[in-house]
């Protein structure tokens, strides 16, 4: 099962909110959308979900239009708050199971099942409006994918999750890929993508700027940060050729490199023949990249 977005764009009369994007998603992968507020994702979730339509372009999935499939076979996590305030824990599940198709006898081992591993069997009977932010959410993910469907989207995910939660719900995640959901998500908290996602696309303003792996993202950078640890001062290390940025650490140095070349030169120096605790070159975070490419300096 594959989900193709080919050429699509999505005009507001003058304004252009999506510009001929193009990428596919195959069956049991986890594909990231990011980029920054009014990049464009949520309108792409919309068209995907057939809530708008495409001005231009076509959206596939599995060689069928998104327009004629079972809606059944979707799933979706909106960013805002989407859960009935006065409904207990345990109806909403159910009520958002039956909404897309499923028996309520069907639903009680997936319901049991995931109040019990997201940790919300005390709060089953309790109405959403008395959760805590961060169950309020675990609720809504549930109710995303209680019926199992194919493709799931997450729109912010990991809003309002603390870190215990925010692992509850990457284990989820990587279980439902496991078992062959295909999922698109978008975050702004860029570890997560990096850790969940096997292919990404940036976006900015409407285009994309890169669609393929995080590994190819990150070649096209090369290995150009280096952590040291050093008695040398920064200012020192801050002069060595090739170096652009030095950041100092609790205990380390984190330079930026021109390119990877000079990292040799610059661990002749700085160990000068001797044991050195630490030099390690790797590739720029998806934060840094992140932020690189959609910076205010290429606005």
């Amino acid at each position: 099962m594959t989900l193709s977005i080919s050429q699509v764009t999505k005009k507001y009369q003058d304004f252009v909110a999506v510009n001929s994007l193009s990428f596919t998603i195959e069956k049991g992968e986890i594909f990231g959308l990011i980029g920054q507020n009014g990049a464009g994702k949520t309108t792409t979730f919309r068209m995907i979900l057939d809530l708008q339509e495409t001005t231009e372009g076509s959206i596939m999935w599995n060689g069928q239009h998104i327009n004629s499939i079972n809606r059944d076979i979707l799933g979706y996590l909106p960013e805002e708050r989407g859960i009935f305030p006065a409904m207990t824990v345990e109806d909403q599940l159910y009520f958002f199971g039956e909404l897309r198709g499923k028996l309520k006898k069907d639903l009680k081992k997936e319901v049991d099942y995931w109040i019990d591993r997201f940790e919300l069997d005390d709060k089953r009977k309790a109405k959403a409006e008395t959760l805590s932010k961060g169950n309020q959410q675990k609720v809504q993910l549930i109710a995303s994918f209680i019926h199992q469907p194919e493709f799931l989207i997450l729109d912010e995910p990991f809003s309002g999750l603390d870190p215990v939660n925010m692992d509850l719900l990457k284990s989820a995640i990587l279980d439902l890929k496991h078992k062959g959901t295909t999922i698109l998500f978008s975050s702004h908290q860029m570890d997560n993508v990096e850790e969940l996602c096997d292919h990404l696309c940036l976006l900015k303003r409407g285009v994309s700027l890169f669609t393929g792996s995080l590994l190819d993202l990150k070649k096209q950078y090369g290995k150009t940060k280096l952590t040291i640890r050093t008695e040398i001062p920064k200012e020192v290390l801050a002069g060595l050729h090739g170096v652009r940025d030095v950041q100092t650490g609790r205990d380390q140095y984190t330079l930026t490199l021109e390119d990877e070349s000079y990292a040799q030169p610059i661990f002749d120096y700085v160990s000068n023949g001797k044991y050195i605790e630490k030099f390690s070159l790797d590739y720029l975070s998806l934060d840094e990249i992140f932020k690189d490419k959609v910076g205010a300096k290429h606005v």
